[in-house]
């Protein structure tokens, strides 16, 4: 296959992701979608739409090819080694008030919402069901090296580790991988009307989820000229997809699992992150800086790095 042909084809699988990240940017802006919208239907993408598609992508899996111990090993090895390498660059470069939006910022991807609808287009569901099980591993490190880098630069605010815990114990998206992974072991068999009613609503995940995440972005922040914004966002959409995606392939991860795994470190800031900075007063404009501009410029470096990967025939 050409470069052409290797490049359109690459095109096909990420612009219908980006495609609809920017047409709710579109909606937003002329007043279709507001915020009551945006906050409903994100709601109910966490606590129902999303929980029902990673569960049904997992029990409809070979476990024996989607649950991988050494990915998963090497993912949470590549987020601390990525964790202390931005936060080390961070304490030379970054001034210490901000250093903690800084870190989160350059680190915690989307990978529940853009990593996954890529993952899904690119591997089906394959990219479903072994990313779904990956998500539990980065909700529960993203959550506890968020909240420690953040406290770090804070030293007023305090956040009880158990409180912490019970919320990753009850997040959906773990709930719905511990779930399904006893299921699709044991092979239940749910009834055809429930699958399918299962799969309709677990549709809407995808596109209005992406929808939401558009409709988010502010444009307004991004007037505001940040020099560590953009540190910190290249940092997370270049430098930390580039080094550990060559580890994982320099460890021996060829394939869908190197082409996954780039996909997870390559995602945009989660818009998360913000709602963790404005809860223990952090510097929130650069947090949304940070989200903004990656969310933007991910079509560009995701879509070039996925080209690259394919014309050396690692993915």
């Amino acid at each position: 296959m050409n470069l052409t042909a290797i490049f359109l084809q690459t095109l096909e699988t990420t612009l219908p992701v980006f495609a609809m990240v920017f047409i709710g940017l579109g909606l937003r802006r002329v007043g279709w979608i507001d915020n009551a919208f945006v906050n409903t239907a994100s709601s109910l993408v966490f606590k129902a739409t999303l929980p029902t598609l990673v569960f049904l992508s997992i029990i409809r899996a070979d476990l024996d090819t989607a649950l991988n111990p050494g990915l998963l090993v090497f993912f949470l090895c590549a987020t601390l080694a990525s964790f202390g390498l931005v936060w080390l660059w961070a304490s030379w470069r970054v001034k210490a008030e901000d250093r903690g939006v800084y870190v989160q910022g350059a680190f915690r991807g989307n990978c529940g919402i853009v990593g996954l609808a890529l993952a899904a287009n690119l591997y089906g569901d394959f990219g479903l069901s072994a990313g779904g099980i990956l998500l539990g591993l980065v909700i529960i490190s993203y959550n506890a090296l968020s909240v420690m880098v953040l406290l770090a630069y804070q030293p007023g605010q305090t956040a009880s580790w158990r409180r912490i815990g019970q919320d990753i114990v009850r997040n959906p998206l773990i709930l719905a991988v511990v779930a399904a992974i006893p299921v699709a072991w044991l092979d239940i068999q749910f009834p055809s009307w429930v699958m399918t009613s299962g799969d309709y609503f677990a549709s809407l995940t995808l596109p209005l989820a992406l929808l939401c995440i558009g409709a988010t972005v502010s444009l307004s922040a991004l007037r505001t000229d940040s020099r560590t914004a953009t540190s910190s966002s290249m940092m997370k959409m270049v430098v930390l997809p580039a080094v550990c995606t060559a580890a994982a392939w320099l460890v021996g991860f060829r394939g869908a699992e190197l082409g996954l795994m780039f996909l997870y470190f390559a995602s945009p800031t989660a818009a998360a992150s913000f709602v963790m900075v404005k809860a223990l007063g952090g510097n929130d404009r650069l947090a949304a800086n940070i989200i903004a501009l990656t969310t933007l410029v991910a079509s560009v470096t995701v879509t070039l790095g996925v080209f690259i990967l394919r014309s050396a025939g690692l993915i």
